[in-house]
């Protein structure tokens, strides 16, 4: 990498370069959800029925012209009654959904990560999000909501045992991330960020890059600095820009140090 024009965006890997071994530190998926069916009244007004199976989800809109489908999922535990659900509907390919479920506390977190064209101030991949309380559940707390808590952590990230990366979290829009080992060494960008708070300590952390086709979900369990776990997807385009790359991940990390600001400068106030 070293004789490599880092600076050159033409050479950088691109994302279906960047898949082998890059899962090493995925966690096994979860089975907690077979059987298990749900109502989510959603922020945007809809209703959605779901059943789980062991290898699937049906989402059944509520309504004269509700539709159904049916999708193959992977599901991790994040912490007790806390899931994140990753699919992507052959019928929509152009587009991936994360879905993040409270039993616990009623309330959740929908990420639809859609594949466009680049223009002007807009990343080729973009993101929605949508939130939800679960129908019936006795006492729901707040929705989750957008958070400025990450800003000025620096934390690290490993991947596997080649793949290690740091992150810098700058403002409500904005983080740097840098590219500590494996093919991508020395490869640095600034990207627009999202982040959600879906519990203390537990954030949901969305990227959208702008050189390669690409974006991010992952869910980001902060609560012990010194052990950071994280969860994720990659979206977007392959080398030939006609065909998609999906695939989940996982990672460990740590806080590296944390940035105090002069109140009148601090970067997390309103």
């Amino acid at each position: 990498m070293s004789a490599q024009n880092l600076s050159d965006t033409s050479s950088w890997l691109p994302l279906d370069g960047l898949a082998p071994g890059f899962d090493e530190n995925k966690a096994e998926l979860t089975t907690d959800l077979a059987g298990y069916s749900f109502r989510s009244i959603r922020a945007d007004g809809r209703e959605i029925d779901h059943v789980f199976t062991e290898t699937t989800l049906s989402l059944s809109a509520v309504g004269v012209d509700g539709s159904t489908r049916e999708v193959n999922f992977e599901a991790f535990s994040v912490a007790d009654g806390l899931y994140y659900v990753q699919f992507q509907d052959e019928a929509r390919p152009s587009e991936a959904v994360s879905f993040f479920l409270d039993q616990t506390n009623g309330v959740g977190l929908i990420v639809n990560t859609i594949i466009g064209e680049a223009s002007a101030g807009v990343t080729a991949v973009t993101q929605k999000f949508t939130t939800f309380t679960v129908g019936g559940h006795g006492n729901p707390s707040l929705v989750p909501s957008p958070t400025n808590e990450l800003i000025g952590r620096r934390v690290y990230w490993r991947y596997s045992r080649a793949h290690a990366y740091e992150h810098v979290y700058l403002s409500p829009q904005w983080y740097t991330w840098h590219c500590l080992s494996g093919p991508e060494r020395g490869l640095a960008d600034t990207e627009e960020h999202t982040t959600y708070e879906l519990r203390p300590g537990i954030f949901v952390f969305c990227w959208r890059e702008k050189v390669i086709p690409c974006a991010s979900v992952t869910v980001a369990d902060h609560r012990d600095f010194d052990n950071l776990r994280s969860h994720g997807v990659l979206f977007g385009l392959d080398e030939s820009g006609e065909n998609t790359v999906h695939f989940t991940f996982g990672s460990h990390g740590k806080v590296l140090s944390t940035s105090n600001y002069p109140e009148d400068l601090d970067p997390r106030r309103p």
